[in-house]
């Protein structure tokens, strides 16, 4: 049996135990001897006829004997003149006192409720504290969990798509292994490594494999581990983690989300002593107190480096920031090619055209696509997971879950697909714009249609040809619906949304308009816990503030007017690609190239959906842990 459950139903028993006795003390006490039960009537005729010799009176229980020797019991309502018909017929009269509790009796019943009280809170408290060691008193206790060697097995073989990264925190191994070597040219391992980049990256994953690849425990913890509802948890929790990382030394201490407790100090609005501030303050101390060489190495990580404070990335604690990036398409080849091990693949499947058609992806997406990949597999009863398991994958993910339930209006199906439609075609002639990969009216998510637009390469930075290219292929919907339907939907509010967002950026932020110049107007300085948007200090004139809204409408009705042009002088193009979309739902690039080029689109590739698995043998599912992930 478990220990903690073996203390409980013996803390229990206890109780019941302590319970049965207080009430055995104050129940009825039954006399020594046999005596028959009398009703009163009977006991008030046998008083009067004589033949009672004594009666004892014990609050509404008489007791007695009779004048032949037998006793009896019998019970007495609240009579006044029971006594004085007694005295008169000559019944020797015995009256007891109320027993008194004995003093402990006393002292428990009037501290039961307290003792109730308190227990109920130690209770409480221990599952607060997750009934760890140590109690309902163990606050100050670090939250920390270990990992030792011999369980981690992470290494960097797990690790893809960062190589930077990974040469950044190689020698961290190094001097886990063999301190020597760098200590011998007076060299000082970085005491504290903070690792920055976008969630999903793998900071987590380059951490545990720094572990596991230089055979040291490993202790990780989250940032907002350490604050609790009681003053100085969380700076005793501080202080108790770094006195363990010292007894398991050489180790790797790992705290995640480190801007829960890092950010900067006396930002917030009831002044700098706070508990959060004061767990701050020790982490300072205790990350510049241990000695050099010590052996513990603090790796922290965060999204949001701009929050922490200065004296938490000095040199002597966070002496090193290491980005761990977007994976590119090499990278991302080389993740896929990680997660795919653990998948049954079929012989069309190419990790690196998948890494191609997926930019911007991070890690954690990927991994998310080659299991969605999975359960489409799963689902239609396949063997093994094929190039158009990743492909609806990839739909899924960047486009949203299929809407087929849902039943449309055949105008508004129409009107939908004459949207896309002028979508595809302004974004086919548009200069330096992002091939269209795929354009479907079947809803989407929260979309009633989709064009995906996909890039044929990464690009870290956008030109002004390209953002202006951009601005008209979000009005071609709106416009095709003008044009072709004589109406205006709804169905453009994101569009416009995006497009105002995009040209007002290029003006105050990107500095490319020619009327203002290169200069950033607007920007927002705001303090940390009350929001940005909140605490807004305006830098901008009433009279630069009109300038600036002139100069976004002018690139916005440029913009709208060429996309106009274009789609008037293509009304052909439109009305084929929306027939073809009435028709088939959903086109790919080859059948919009066909279009584009005038010829009539090609017949959808066919797709086998629901495969019954092989004669005599039952599904086969992918060898892979599959859990359902949350549709994007």
């Amino acid at each position: 049996m478990n220990n903690g459950l073996f203390k409980n139903v013996a803390v229990w028993l206890v109780i019941a135990l302590v319970l049965m006795t207080v009430f055995n003390q104050f129940g009825p006490r039954e006399s020594g001897s046999a005596s028959s039960t009398l009703e009163y009537s009977q006991f008030l005729d046998d008083v009067v006829d004589g033949r009672i010799a004594k009666a004892t009176i014990d609050g509404h229980v008489v007791r007695g004997v009779t004048t032949d020797g037998q006793r009896f019991t019998t019970h007495t309502p609240n009579d006044p003149w029971m006594v004085s018909d007694l005295l008169k017929n000559g019944v020797t009269v015995e009256v007891k006192p109320e027993e008194e509790p004995s003093l402990l009796t006393s002292i428990f019943v009037s501290w039961f409720p307290m003792l109730l009280l308190i227990g109920v809170w130690v209770f409480f408290m221990r599952q607060m504290q997750g009934g760890g060691k140590g109690g309902a008193f163990s606050f100050g206790k670090s939250k920390a969990r270990l990992m030792d060697q011999e369980n981690n097995v992470t290494t960097f073989a797990d690790v893809a798509g960062c190589d930077e990264a990974k040469e950044e925190v190689g020698e961290l191994v190094e001097f886990l292994r063999d301190p020597s070597r760098f200590q011998s040219l007076g060299g000082r391992i970085p005491r504290g490594v903070l690792m920055v980049g976008s969630p999903g990256t793998g900071k987590t994953l380059l951490a545990k494999s720094i572990a596991g690849e230089a055979k040291v425990p490993f202790f990780s913890i989250s940032g907002s581990d350490f604050v609790e509802m009681f003053v100085g948890v969380g700076a005793s929790r501080v202080r108790d983690m770094f006195e363990q990382g010292k007894k398991h030394a050489p180790c790797i201490i790992f705290i995640d989300e480190i801007d829960a407790v890092g950010r900067q100090r006396g930002a917030g609005v009831g002044g700098g002593n706070d508990e959060r501030e004061q767990t701050l303050n020790q982490l300072l101390v205790e990350m510049d107190g241990f000695e050099a060489n010590q052996g513990v190495i603090v790796i922290a990580a965060t999204n949001r480096p701009d929050v922490l404070d200065p004296a938490l990335l000095r040199p002597g604690r966070f002496d090193r920031q290491v980005v761990v990036p977007l994976p590119d398409i090499r990278g991302r080849e080389q993740i896929l090619l990680v997660h795919m091990r653990k998948v049954p693949l079929a012989g069309d499947v190419k990790a690196e055209v998948i890494a191609r058609g997926t930019p911007g992806f991070s890690g954690a997406d990927l991994a998310n696509l080659v299991n969605e990949a999975a359960l489409f597999a799963a689902r239609s009863n396949k063997r093994t997971v094929d190039m158009d398991d990743f492909e609806r994958a990839k739909d899924k993910i960047m486009m949203g879950a299929e809407r087929r339930s849902m039943i449309m209006p055949e105008e508004e199906r129409k009107n939908t697909a004459y949207h896309e439609s002028g979508h595809v075609v302004v974004a086919r002639l548009m200069p330096k714009t992002d091939p269209v990969h795929k354009v479907t009216i079947i809803p989407r998510g929260r979309a009633l249609g989709v064009t995906m637009q996909l890039p044929t390469e990464d690009r870290y930075s956008q030109d002004r040809v390209r953002l202006l290219s951009t601005l008209a292929v979000l009005f071609g919907g709106r416009i095709a619906e003008e044009l072709f339907m004589h109406q205006m939907t709804t169905g453009a509010s994101n569009d416009f949304q995006r497009a105002t967002d995009l040209a007002r950026r290029m003006v105050t932020q990107w500095g490319m308009s020619d009327a203002l110049g290169p200069m950033v107007y607007g920007e927002e300085e705001g303090e940390i816990f009350l929001g940005r948007s909140v605490t807004t200090h305006k830098t901008m004139s009433e009279t630069t503030l009109q300038l600036v809204d002139v100069e976004v409408r002018r690139i916005i009705d440029t913009q709208y007017a060429l996309a106009r042009q274009l789609l008037e002088d293509n009304r052909d193009k439109v009305e084929a690609m929306t027939a073809a979309l009435l028709e088939w739902e959903t086109l790919d690039a080859e059948q919009i190239d066909d279009i584009m080029s005038g010829a009539a689109p090609r017949p959808p590739k066919p797709v086998v959906r629901n495969a019954p698995p092989p004669a005599n043998e039952p599904p086969v599912a992918p060898a892979a842990t599959i859990t359902p992930a949350e549709e994007v």
